[in-house]
């Protein structure tokens, strides 16, 4: 089966944006890999100066997943850090860590939906991070009732 890991691009900030999510989910980079890394290449644009330390590449494993990013090269344009993006989903293994996660990743965001025991069974909430990434953390009530 196929592994598949959520890749998000930012406007200049990835490397804080990814310092902030390795504070709330811990570990370490994988990889940093800056623009001004990459070797010239006549199929390249090359490597403004302004953007020779935005990030070409990060990678911060959490759990048996990936979280990977890279600033938009000037030449490129920007994100629209308010367009209707997909959400990365999080499935807890606790509701405390559901609490962890949603109030440390949702600092400085905007709460869209409090983190609350929903109809369907689930401890759900959702919110835009402080870089405009939107996220879903989830808990399985019915999980907790099952293992208990």
């Amino acid at each position: 089966m196929p592994k598949i890991n959520t890749h998000l691009h930012f406007n200049g900030n990835a490397e804080e944006a990814f310092t902030f999510y390795k504070s709330v989910f811990g570990g370490e980079f994988a990889t940093i890999v800056r623009m001004k890394d990459i070797p010239s290449d006549p199929n390249f644009p090359p490597i403004s100066e302004e953007d020779a330390n935005k990030i070409m590449h990060i990678a911060l494993p959490i759990g048996v997943d990936t979280l990977m990013a890279s600033d938009v090269p000037s030449f490129m344009g920007t994100v629209n850090e308010k367009e209707n993006r997909s959400k990365i989903a999080i499935s807890a293994t606790s509701k405390e860590e559901a609490e962890r996660l949603f109030a440390g990743l949702s600092a400085g965001g905007e709460v869209e939906v409090p983190l609350s025991e929903s109809f369907w069974n689930s401890y759900f909430g959702m919110f835009r991070d402080k870089y405009g990434i939107e996220w879903m953390i989830d808990f399985d009530l019915k999980y907790q009732e099952e293992n208990k």
